[in-house]
């Protein structure tokens, strides 16, 4: 049987990180229990809409 090793972990360890202290981030800025929560939404997304962003400003 043919053993697969992943060797591309480490992605995953930056974006763990990046996730916690983005957590960290927005649920200390949050005024209210309802604004922690989309300050822990916002800790998820944050990636795909760094990226986005990115995009955009580089596009014509």
């Amino acid at each position: 049987m043919k053993k697969e090793i992943n060797r591309h972990a480490s992605s995953g360890a930056v974006y763990g990180l990046g996730f916690i202290g983005a957590a960290v981030y927005f649920i200390s800025q949050a005024t209210s229990f309802w604004m922690g929560v989309l300050g822990f939404v916002k800790a998820i997304v944050w990636p795909a809409i760094l990226v986005y962003e990115a995009l955009k400003n580089l596009g014509t």
